[in-house]
């Protein structure tokens, strides 16, 4: 079973912690603000009031054991910073740290951050990107502007196979899955056909996606 810390319960950390509590994990979720740690006890996880800059005090928390820490602090990104810092500090296996900007990425990789969570600007383009093409369904980020798409085939595949198509070498794009009356058959072989009624769950960059389906 695994094991998680979130620390800060802003609008983020409050979701993160509901979506957390649905799966089979051990969960810890550490707020200065009582008040705050209120709204998710009810979800029956362990709940600390606790200052996360004291160093002693994370220390006392066994950080190495998580096998992942969330930094979701809200307006004072200073002390995003300095929690971020101390948790690679006392050992932490991967943080992830919450920024609103480019520059707060930046000096939160500087303090250690493995993993940048943009909440709203990930939100705002994934909504961008599956509202502006009927045939984008859906959109997760991954890293380095690649993303999982669930994309319907494009017209001129119909009836090819991947292999045939060469896909990933000519489209950029690597096929994950193929989607049909919501059964999805993962890493489908290179003499799979394309049909006009699936949907497809592909990677690639954005740019890629857009001069395939454009």
């Amino acid at each position: 079973m695994k094991s998680f810390l979130i620390i800060g319960l802003g609008n983020f950390g409050c979701l993160l912690t509901e979506a957390f509590s649905r799966q089979n994990c051990e969960l810890l979720v550490v707020d200065k603000d009582e008040a705050a740690l209120n709204t998710v006890l009810s979800l029956g996880i362990s709940a600390r009031v606790a200052d996360a800059t004291n160093a002693e005090i994370l220390r006392a928390f066994d950080i190495p054991s998580f096998d992942a820490c969330f930094v979701s602090v809200g307006s004072n990104f200073q002390t995003s910073l300095v929690i971020t810092n101390l948790l690679k500090e006392l050992g932490a296996k991967c943080v992830y740290s919450k920024a609103s900007e480019d520059v707060q990425a930046k000096f939160l990789r500087m303090s250690g951050a493995d993993h940048i969570i943009y909440p709203e600007k990930e939100v705002a383009e994934n909504l961008a990107v599956s509202a502006s093409n009927d045939s984008i369904f859906d959109c997760i980020p991954l890293i380095d502007d690649y993303n999982i798409y669930e994309i319907s085939a494009p017209e001129n595949w119909i009836g090819k196979t991947i292999g045939e198509l060469d896909v990933r070498a000519a489209y950029n794009v690597s096929i994950l899955a193929t989607m049909r009356d919501g059964l999805v058959a993962p890493m489908p072989p290179v003499d799979y056909c394309f049909n006009s009624d699936e949907h497809l769950i592909v990677m690639s960059k954005t740019d890629n996606i857009q001069q395939l389906l454009n």
